[in-house]
C-alpha cells in the first residue's frame, strides 16, 4: 500500500488503538497519538512515559514512539479489549 494511503489511514485514526507491522518483522501495538507525512507516533500499551517532569530522557516522549510511514507493511485497527 503507498504510504499516503498509509498517511491517511493514521489521520483518521488518531486516538484508536492498532496494530503495526514494518518491514522487519516487529510488531507494534499501542493508541496513535499524531501522525506527520513521514511517520505515526503510538503510546505503546503497558508502558510508562517521559516528558517534561517526569524524569530526564527516559520513556517515550510526548508523542509515543515514532514509525516511519515507509516501513508499516501492516496496519490494523483492533479492540481495547486484545490488551
Amino acid at each position: 500500500m503507498p504510504v499516503k494511503n498509509y498517511y491517511h489511514m493514521c489521520r483518521k485514526g488518531i486516538g484508536r488503538p492498532v496494530m503495526i507491522r514494518t518491514r522487519d518483522g516487529h510488531v507494534h501495538r499501542g493508541i496513535i497519538s499524531h501522525v506527520t507525512p513521514s511517520k505515526v507516533y503510538i503510546r505503546p500499551f503497558g508502558r510508562r512515559y517521559g516528558g517534561y517532569g517526569y524524569g530526564w530522557g527516559w520513556g517515550w516522549g510526548a508523542f509515543g514512539l515514532g514509525i516511519g510511514l515507509g516501513a508499516i507493511t501492516a496496519l490494523a485497527f483492533t479492540p481495547f479489549f486484545w490488551y
